[in-house]
């Protein structure tokens, strides 16, 4: 894995994965960035977000808990003058016809395998997501006029 992190001015930098993927960070303007991008401590969140949804894919790819569709939302807590993030909570939206103790067993296993969320929790972060499940035919149901 790499990262590399090549400053643009102000403070912004664009970060590049050697892989050909980049993303810009800056800071928001109330802060003394140009507001190009998201900010670094953000992104760190934004990166939970990703890790969340990709390993309860996967869990629930080996479980064969079958899914239409997947949103998490998480609210970082920074409060003011701490240095960083002290907590993060959120819900995990699923849409899918399984049990709601099947939904919880994955997120379970999901929160303690994400390997950004276990870099949260040995920073002494607790990260807490809830499920919430939604019937397939209750999307169907809002969707129709």
């Amino acid at each position: 894995m790499q990262a590399i992190g090549t400053w643009e001015g102000g403070f912004q930098t664009t970060l590049e994965d050697g892989r050909g993927h980049s993303t810009r960070v800056d800071l928001p303007i109330d802060e003394g960035g140009w507001n190009l991008g998201t900010s670094a401590l953000e992104l760190s969140v934004l990166s939970l977000a990703g890790c969340i949804t990709t390993i309860f894919a996967l869990v629930a790819k080996r479980r064969r808990l079958r899914f239409d569709g997947l949103r998490v939302q998480l609210e970082a807590h920074r409060p003011e003058g701490a240095l960083t993030i002290e907590s993060v909570e959120g819900t995990l939206r699923v849409v899918t016809s399984a049990r709601e103790k099947d939904v919880e067993a994955a997120l379970g296993i999901t929160l303690r395998t994400c390997p950004v969320g276990v870099l949260y929790e040995r920073a002494g972060i607790p990260v807490r997501v809830r499920s919430m499940v939604v019937a397939p035919d209750l999307m169907v149901a809002c969707a129709t006029p």
